[in-house]
């Protein structure tokens, strides 16, 4: 997983954040997703927004989007943010 500095960062800015956080970064790096059916099983709340993979964390306060690639079983966290921070949209534009 790529963007390890970025979720401790975030946990250190939002404390209450780190379960929910933990949870996810361990959940994918003990998990070898082959597509998106597959990891949707796994993270219900997963959205594809195309190119990028929308996760809800802690109670859907906070959205990880992140790029998935699923053939080199990698995933780069590209930002975490509120969930109010995620309904400006700015990160779609970046």
């Amino acid at each position: 997983m790529i963007g390890g500095n970025r979720i401790a960062s975030f946990m250190q800015e939002h404390p209450d954040s780190k379960s929910g956080l933990r949870s996810w970064a361990q959940t994918i790096e003990s998990n070898g997703f082959r597509h998106f059916v597959e990891l949707k099983k796994t993270f219900g709340s997963a959205d594809h927004v195309k190119p990028h993979t929308v996760f809800n964390i802690s109670g859907n306060k906070y959205r990880i989007i992140a790029l998935v690639h699923y053939q080199l079983q990698s995933v780069a966290v590209e930002e975490i943010l509120t969930h109010k921070d995620y309904d400006r949209g700015k990160w779609r534009k970046s």
